[in-house]
């Protein structure tokens, strides 16, 4: 027998263990593989992951979207611009305000005043005297007469115990007039619980004769507004035959929207107007706001009560409700005062010499023509009440120019109008016209030199004239140094007109000189 499968099964052995060796090494070195794995997977914006995945992960810093509001900054115009475009100016103030809720309503019948009639015995229905739907009624009127089996056979026995009572009132030991006695009360109590009245009862004490038909009468004065006695139907206790509505106060249910609801309290005042009784008011309170909002119309149903002299106020009537809500002493300004830019309100504060600051506000509810300030504002601080539209649009274009100068506040700021350079500005042709135009702007400083290697640019702007149908308009130009202090540019004009005019020049980045003025050109709209 040869060597040879033996040592090829040897060789065989020995690699298969060396195979097993490498595969051990490998995976002790790269045991931790899959949480490197998972960690640089983490970022994968498409492998879905469990919870522990998210939990492990490191938390990533929160990105928080820019803004899409621009920012507000400050305008300065001249009292000379402010006065013709009409600028005027408000006070914010401190008073005791009272908001104005107008909603529809419904008048109701005031089921505190429902009355209903009904028998305490079976029977037949005689004679019909209320034989009518809203026929009016007084209290203790006659509604109907009826006769009942058991309540003739009552008054039988009530008329046998008072001849009994009479019979043995003789009797010497006077058991019997006492037993008769009894008798005579338990009969007469029946009448009463079947409600038969105390005239009838007296009647029938006085004659000693069987009524076999009873009147039945109304519990309360008012108008029918449910009736089912009718002549010889029999009726039981358990049947409604009357209901009779006392109109003289009614309910009036006023829908308000939720959002107003939280105003509201039992006992505000509230005036109604209806339609048919132009220039005629009906006050009333609020008695109650009802735990419902209708979710087609959310709006929460408001229960209000009214005196109804001569029932002017009919059930089912549409009326016009106004609600008088206190808000105590609040903060208010006129309504013309707040400009809605996008989905912030701005109001601009005056702080004197034109220079005004946009600042944003929270508002409360309107009141006719002022509107509550929430937040933003302080009692006393002065703002544009008119015309803040075009201030808006001057405050817009300065922004985008950056030809704002801030105004000094104090005696001892830096900035002064005196220090600047002065400005001097020119056109060809003069006055400009519409279409293509040369602008030229001269600086000179304070020692009388020119001023040389300023950034100068010149901007014209018209306000929007929505009456006329236009939009605001605006033109800007920067200007090329063409040295001795002498700037020149070219502008085109897309209309005639008068065209507000602001000039700035820079140096270094800082502003050094600012100038505003008026100026009109030549040619049509």
């Amino acid at each position: 027998m040869t060597k040879h499968p033996y040592q090829r099964a040897f060789f065989l052995a020995g690699a298969l263990c060396a195979l097993l060796a490498v595969a051990l090494v490998y995976l002790l070195l790269h045991r931790n593989a899959p949480a490197h794995a998972a960690s640089s997977d983490a970022s994968d914006p498409v492998v879905a992951r469990g919870p522990e995945a998210v939990a492990a992960a490191a938390p990533s810093p929160a990105v928080v979207p820019a803004s899409s509001e621009p920012a507000l900054g400050p305008v300065q115009i001249s009292p000379a611009r402010l006065q013709e475009i009409g600028v005027t100016m408000a006070q914010a103030e401190l008073k005791n305000v009272t908001d104005e809720l107008h909603v529809p309503g419904n008048v109701d019948i005031d089921e505190q005043r429902l009355s209903y009639v009904q028998t305490r015995f079976a029977g037949w229905i005689q004679n019909v005297s209320a034989n009518a739907t809203y026929q009016y009624v007084n209290k203790g009127q006659r509604l109907f007469t009826i006769y009942s089996p058991d309540l003739v056979s009552t008054e039988q026995e009530y008329l046998l115990a008072k001849r009994n009572q009479t019979a043995f009132s003789t009797d010497m030991h006077g058991t019997a007039a006492e037993e008769s006695g009894w008798l005579l009360q338990a009969a007469e109590e029946r009448l009463r619980q079947f409600d038969v009245p105390p005239a009838a009862i007296a009647t029938l004490k006085q004659t000693g004769e069987v009524q076999r038909e009873i009147a039945v009468n109304s519990p309360a004065s008012g108008y029918i507004t449910e009736r089912n006695a009718l002549p010889n139907a029999y009726v039981q206790p358990d049947m409604k035959l009357y209901t009779i509505a006392d109109l003289s106060t009614v309910w009036v249910y006023a829908n308000v929207f939720q959002n107003d609801v939280g105003r509201l309290k039992p006992g505000n005042p509230a005036q109604v107007t209806v339609d048919a009784y132009p220039g005629r008011q009906f006050t009333g309170r609020i008695d109650q706001i009802l735990p419902q909002v209708d979710p087609t119309t959310r709006t929460a149903k408001v229960r209000l009560v009214f005196r109804n002299p001569g029932v002017a106020l009919k059930p089912g009537m549409y009326v016009n409700v106004d609600i008088s809500v206190p808000l105590g002493r609040q903060l208010v300004i006129p309504a013309s005062g707040v400009l809605q830019a996008g989905s912030r309100n701005v109001a601009f504060v005056d702080h004197g010499q034109g220079n005004l600051e946009p600042r944003e506000i929270e508002i409360g509810p309107q009141l006719d023509d002022s509107v509550v300030v929430l937040k933003g504002l302080r009692a006393g601080e002065r703002i544009v009440s008119s015309a803040n539209f075009l201030v808006d649009s001057e405050a817009q274009l300065q922004a985008a120019m950056g030809s704002f100068v801030p105004h000094p506040q104090n005696a001892n700021a830096s900035t002064d109008s005196a220090a600047q350079p002065r400005i001097e500005l020119s056109t060809r042709p003069s006055p400009p016209r519409k279409g293509a135009n040369t602008v030229q702007v001269k600086l000179i400083g304070v020692d009388g030199k020119p001023v040389a290697g300023a950034q100068v640019s010149v901007t014209f702007f018209m306000a929007a004239m929505p009456a006329m149908g236009m939009a605001a308009q605006h033109a800007a130009a920067k200007l090329q140094d063409k040295g001795q202090g002498l700037y020149e540019g070219p502008l085109a004009l897309d209309s005639g007109g008068t065209w507000q005019v602001t000039i700035t020049a820079q140096r270094g980045g800082q502003v050094v000189a600012t100038k505003q003025l008026s100026l009109s050109a030549t040619g049509g709209m």
